[in-house]
């Protein structure tokens, strides 16, 4: 009964923080599983017809008819006639309109079993996609087959994900699980003495066993899980209140442990718009003057121009163009128009939904009335390119291609690419731009557009220049930076940008100092071998006057110090190079990794498994990224923090309103206040419980133990009110460039609590031994003390006046419930001050931590309850005391149990501050004894410390005979459920 208030609220605590969590959760859930019978589709099951059915009808191979309209696709499809413009919302891309094609001619009658990666997703509908347009082929159909349909879509893996995480092994729960199983081996013994002791003394053997359990529950404090998510729940509150939103509030003790974060760049890093800054265009093969944006507003009519107007995947949507943010502003910069009204274009023979790009009112006079976009090859990241086939009225038709410089270039005829292209792609490239290549060429008017494959229009182009858009540092970016690399956090870029605008970035916003070297790692697979080769060399760098650089006083500012940089050179490499060395080189990927800060080119996929790779050279990792691409990563990091709102934050189990990185350090702060909270009050929780039991075994030496309410006052006046308080202590503002502990079982930890054990032993066996030495104790007269002294004077205004307090009148010879002893008063009384001792000491403030007395709350708690503790030492009011069980002393004894229990705070402040808070003592220590980190990277970094050879500079390593250790494709789709079924089909 005594526990039974002191559980229930802190079990209720413990209930309320599950509920707000599924709460939290179910909100994103909520988004995710909306509308999800929504649409009607027209079936085809085993070609006998059309019906219509609802989406849970659906299994893989049917025939799936899309309709016109906006409606959400209940499942996985790939295309087979037709194209659709659909937002893709559920993972597999940005949450823009973008183009669905349907799969090639083949004569294999299931050729979507070719198709898999980056090739697939152009032709499937993910489950959850909206479709906003379909645009038939010459039936007039838009069909898809159904691939995948329930838990198996890319919708359902998510939802499944959400419902059942990835655990993660953190420490701290394990080692607080290990600590209770040595409580209960601690209570083990003390339920053998507890036999011994009364077996001996001849109590009846149901009493026995009673006492012999209870002390079950005295050292092994049921509240304790509960009292762990306290500091959990606070710091919720507070990450709330700061605009920082948690569905899984497990991570944020991870937080604290956090040492290498992972940025996306675009929209992270950097603005997430891009900002169109100029077009170089060439002619011949020399490159002509920029035309700067706005200043240059106006361009001339010609290739380039034609190409800015509809090389693009646009659409008009309720009034508004959508579509890429590098489309959109390129298109904007021409000022035509897309004509949302244009309908089916005949071509020959044929009817094809085509689109009408015209002049708008502010543009300039141009010698045609129209261009119309024919056919579009939609933009594909495998091949860093999109092209279009696109004719002007009463003109002849031309393909324009744009796409990534060196890509495009390749495509070109030699002679129409400039002579100095590469060194003008470095220069702007370098600046952090992110620039594009155009190029065009004329088409044969007698082959229809739709039947030309792909391969015979992006062939002998004609180079047209390159356009650059901008992209700016967000302004909190480089504080932040500078920020994590102080506490010595490491930060990786992870963008699928060009490799050196990705560097730039990462040097303007000091992720890497401009006197450190930057290293290239390029490794290759030579096509149809099981060969490979990886190349370190360094990386060009132009020296040129920064004309138009995008932050000028970026490589002013003071210089950064790379957290855990072993050496002063960073590497940096594509998502080709990574897959190659993940897939032959397995071994040398963890030294890559220690020094690698910009992965450029990266997919999806890439981001998730460098993610996990970082986790098993046991950093802590955490994923900052905004974008639908990064909810992989964000997904598998120790802590994914989403900046938007949409797709990224159904992955992520931290979410910020605010659109910047600052909130990254916030984050990390509060998860190291958080982490020291749990720790705190595993140590109160431990010691508290220890402090009771050592009191109730030494009472039980003479067959006593606490009463009732001597238990319900330690237990939920103080004890409750101290774990509810506590954890009020908020984040100290600065980031220390050292972690909290991440482990319980750990030397400062454990001597700090074997310590406070030993202290509060030897006082509550002082004050038993002490006070059975008082000339005025008695072992059957409980009111000795207060009506004789010395002769047993029998009145009381003789012990008054001798200076003794009486009883107030009470009768001597009242019947005790058998509680009441000078060593049971004298015990709990010690005891009870002795947990707000403990509470004081433990309570720690810098590094992690505001100082203790800024916690308002807890001080008035614990200045409160010591007044009431003091209160009942000095108080002589009969009947409060016999409630209590307690017993009158003299004065001099209360004040000697006042002096133990100073002595003890002393002591045990001084050794917490001087011995285990002391990290320069324990840092000698570890010098002294050798001690060094088990981490994995800690130890590589030993190593390669020593290795003079490494990095090995413009070497080539190869491989010839190897055994493929990760999957070719990191990307891979595949659908068992459907390909079982495929013959029957």
């Amino acid at each position: 009964m005594e526990y039974a208030a002191a559980i229930i609220i802190m079990s209720l605590l413990s209930i309320s923080l599950t509920v707000y969590d599924l709460r939290q959760q179910s909100v994103k859930l909520q988004r995710l599983v909306e509308s999800h019978n929504s649409i009607m589709v027209t079936v085809c099951r085993n070609k006998e017809g059309f019906q219509e059915l609802e989406s849970h009808h659906l299994v893989p191979g049917d025939m799936v008819v899309l309709k016109e309209g906006k409606a959400l696709l209940p499942c996985d499809a790939i295309l087979i006639s037709g194209q659709c413009i659909v937002n893709e919302s559920m993972l597999t891309g940005e949450s823009i309109p973008v183009t669905k094609t349907q799969l090639p001619q083949a004569d294999n009658l299931k050729p979507w079993k070719m198709h898999c990666a980056e090739d697939y997703k152009k032709h499937v509908l993910f489950c959850g996609t909206e479709v906003i347009q379909t645009k038939g082929d010459d039936r007039g159909v838009v069909k898809a087959v159904v691939l995948q349909t329930g838990f198996n879509t890319a919708k359902g893996d998510l939802v499944r994900s959400i419902l059942y995480p990835k655990p993660m092994n953190f420490r701290l729960y394990r080692d607080a699980l290990r600590f209770l199983m040595c409580l209960i081996a601690f209570a083990a013994i003390g339920m053998i003495y507890t036999v011994c002791v009364f077996a001996l003394n001849g109590e009846e053997a149901g009493e026995v066993v009673k006492k012999a359990l209870d002390v079950i529950t005295i050292a092994v404090p049921p509240a304790l899980p509960a009292a762990l998510t306290t500091g959990i729940i606070y710091t919720q509150r507070r990450l709330k209140k700061k605009g920082i939103f948690c569905i899984s509030p497990q991570r944020i003790n991870m937080c604290g442990q956090l040492n290498l974060i992972c940025f996306d760049k675009t929209g992270t890093l950097t603005e997430d718009g891009l900002d169109l800054w100029g077009l170089l265009p060439s002619e011949g093969n020399c490159f002509q003057d920029v035309r700067r944006f706005p200043a240059d507003h106006s361009l001339p009519w010609g290739p380039a121009f034609r190409a800015m107007v509809v090389c693009h995947s646009l659409i008009v949507l309720e009034g508004k163009i959508q579509g890429d943010p590098l489309d959109v502003k390129m298109f904007e910069a021409t000022n035509w128009v897309i004509d949302d009204s244009s309908g089916h274009q005949i071509e020959g023979q044929r009817s094809t939904h085509a689109t009408v790009i015209r002049p708008g009112p502010k543009a300039n006079t141009a010698s045609v009335d129209g261009i119309t976009i024919l056919h579009q090859f939609p933009f594909s990241s495998a091949l860093q390119r999109m092209s279009v086939i696109a004719q002007e009225t009463g003109g002849e038709k031309q393909a324009f291609t744009k796409g990534a410089p060196e890509m495009v270039a390749t495509l070109c005829r030699a002679e129409t690419v400039p002579s100095n292209f590469e060194s003008k792609l470095l220069f702007y490239t370098a600046q952090g731009f992110r620039v594009i290549g155009l190029a065009y060429k004329s088409l044969q008017s007698g082959k229809q557009s739709t039947d030309l494959t792909r391969e015979e229009v992006e062939s002998d182009l004609t180079f047209l220049g390159l356009l650059i858009m901008e992209n700016r540092l967000k302004r909190e970016t480089k504080p932040v930076l500078e920020e994590l690399s102080d506490a010595h956090i490491r930060s990786v870029m992870v963008t699928g940008d060009n490799i050196q605008t990705a560097v730039t970035v990462a040097k303007n916003a000091g992720m890497i100092s401009p006197t450190n070297r930057v290293i290239l790692v390029e490794a290759n697979k030579i096509p149809g071998s099981f060969s490979a080769s990886v190349t370190w060399k360094p990386l060009k760098e132009n020296k040129t006057e920064d004309d138009g650089n995008l932050d000028s006083g970026s490589q002013t500012g003071r210089r950064i110090r790379l957290a855990a940089e072993p050496g002063q050179f960073h590497f940096a490499m594509s998502g080709k190079s990574y897959q190659v060395v993940a897939q032959y080189f397995s071994h040398l990927l963890p030294k890559l990794l220690l020094n690698a800060t910009v992965f450029a080119r990266m997919s999806p996929s890439q981001k998730s498994s460098l993610v996990e790779e970082f986790q098993k050279l046991d950093y802590f990792v955490g994923m900052c990224g905004d974008g639908a691409n990064d909810c992989g990563a964000l997904k598998v990091a120790h802590a994914g923090i989403s900046l938007s709102e949409q797709e990224a934050s159904v992955a992520s189990p931290f979410t910020s309103r605010t659109p910047s990185i600052a909130c990254v350090p916030e984050l990390i702060r509060e998860g190291r206040a958080a982490l020291v909270t749990s720790f705190c009050m595993f140590k109160y929780m431990a010691l508290y419980s220890t402090i009771q039991y050592l009191g109730v075994l030494l009472l039980y030496w003479q067959l006593n133990s606490f009463g009732n309410y001597q238990f319900l006052f330690q237990d939920l006046a103080i004890t409750t009110v101290i774990g509810m308080t506590m954890s009020f202590t908020e984040a100290y503002p600065k980031l220390v460039p050292y972690r909290p502990p991440s482990q319980l079982v750990s030397p400062p930890l454990l001597l700090s609590v074997i310590l406070n054990i030993l202290f509060s032993l030897g006082m509550q066996i002082l004050g038993f031994l002490m006070v059975q030495k008082q000339p005025w104790y008695s072992k059957t007269d409980i009111h000795s003390a207060c009506l004789s002294v010395n002769n047993h004077v029998e009145n009381s205004s003789s012990a008054s006046s001798l200076g003794l307090h009486g009883v107030g009148g009470g009768d001597p010879t009242e019947v005790d419930n058998g509680y009441k002893s000078y060593e049971n008063t004298t015990v709990w009384l010690l005891s009870t001050i002795n947990c707000l001792i403990i509470a004081l000491v433990f309570s720690k403030g810098k590094p992690f931590r505001q100082p203790i007395y800024t916690n308002y709350v807890f001080i008035m708690v614990l200045v409160g309850q010591l007044g009431v503790c003091l209160f009942l030492v000095f108080a002589d009011i009969d009947d409060l005391y016999s409630k209590m069980d307690l017993v009158c002393t003299p004065t001099t004894w209360r004040i000697s149990m006042v002096m133990m229990l100073a002595v003890t705070l002393a002591v045990s402040f001084l050794v917490e501050e001087a011995i285990i808070e002391n990290r320069a003592l324990w840092l000698w220590l570890k010098k002294t004894f050798q001690y060094h980190s088990k981490s994995h990277y800690k130890r590589l970094q030993r190593v390669l410390e020593q290795d003079s050879a490494w990095p090995p500079l413009n070497e080539t390593f190869s491989l010839d005979a190897v055994t493929v250790s990760v999957e070719e494709d990191m990307g891979g789709h595949s659908n068992p459920t459907f390909d079982s079924n495929e013959d029957a089909l």
